[in-house]
């Protein structure tokens, strides 16, 4: 299969590309820069240089494939900038703009499938329920643009291809910035998370994810949430991950701290315990169950 990816050489994405190479697909990978070409090229793919707002030049990139994977975003560079709402434009604009052109040149270039990536923690607080693809998307100000991101790839499937839209819990990794930054403030004394002790958070572990999106190849159209099996609570992520740096369990967030934080602080803090039982179903399954297990792996060069 020809495969299109964008967003290759993000934490997800140069993950995935090996995983598709390895697996016999033609893959054409999108980077920014010479040296992030290069390093698609060594991993087997076809590297591209190209601008996702420039419809003209896009609609020539993906003719031939069969498979569109659109993972392109643009994360803050620090926790710090993620707090602030104008630091989200350009995320905002790629999703709004770049995935609505890239939907219209596979609906005109016949491509077969469309994956789009999307956001678990943008669902309501629940508690303790858990959360399904069924409940209705509850984004705040800062992330409202993942619904019109989510609407191209349903947009593809009207036109009678197969849009696929993951939805990623929290993720987590050993090459993440904000893992780092979260044992800074653990061993400080303070939970990096803001919330209630016994609010849930979803996370899934950047390998986990990266399967995930391979085998959105092979699953019907639809919404599929991407997740560990066992979300945890607030206290007991903090535990696992004092134990893993080796301190004690961090205090919460002060609650005045969090309302300052205004929608982002409102949205980190609801409790969410996402189900993957949908995914699941279709043969894929996270090698990682937990981040009881997980983030001390990932945390090791913490220690």
């Amino acid at each position: 299969m020809r495969v299109f990816i964008t967003g290759a050489t993000g934490v997800i994405g140069r993950r995935v590309v090996p995983l598709l190479v390895d697996a016999g697909h033609s893959v054409t990978a999108v980077a920014r820069s010479d040296a992030k070409r290069a390093a698609l090229a060594k991993a087997g793919a076809t590297p591209i240089g190209l601008d996702l707002f420039d419809r003209a030049a896009v609609e020539r990139a993906v003719a031939g494939h069969q498979t569109i994977i659109n993972l392109a975003t643009h994360m803050p560079p620090s926790m710090t900038r993620m707090m602030l709402p104008w630091s989200w434009r350009e995320n905002d604009h790629i999703r709004r703009e770049g995935s609505a052109i890239l939907a219209d040149a596979a609906i005109r270039n016949g491509v077969e499938r469309f994956i789009q990536e999307s956001f678990a923690p943008a669902y309501p607080d629940r508690g303790a329920e858990w959360v399904t693809e069924e409940t209705p998307l509850a984004p705040t100000k800062y992330n409202r643009s993942l619904l019109d991101a989510e609407a191209s790839a349903h947009r593809v499937t009207r036109a009678g291809r197969t849009g696929v839209v993951l939805r990623f819990a929290a993720f987590y990794g050993p090459d993440a910035f904000t893992l780092h930054e979260m044992a800074n403030m653990v061993r400080k004394g303070w939970s990096p998370l803001p919330g209630e002790p016994d609010a849930y958070i979803s996370s899934v572990s950047h390998d986990d994810a990266a399967a995930a999106v391979v085998a959105a190849l092979d699953v019907p159209a639809g919404i599929y949430n991407v997740s560990d099996d066992e979300p945890v609570t607030r206290r007991e992520f903090n535990d696992v991950f004092a134990s893993a740096v080796g301190v004690r369990s961090p205090r919460s967030l002060p609650r005045l701290v969090v309302k300052l934080l205004g929608s982002i602080g409102e949205l980190g803090s609801r409790s969410i315990r996402v189900s993957n039982r949908k995914l699941r179903a279709t043969g894929w399954r996270p090698a990682t169950r937990s981040v009881r297990d997980g983030l001390p792996i990932a945390l090791k060069g913490e220690v």
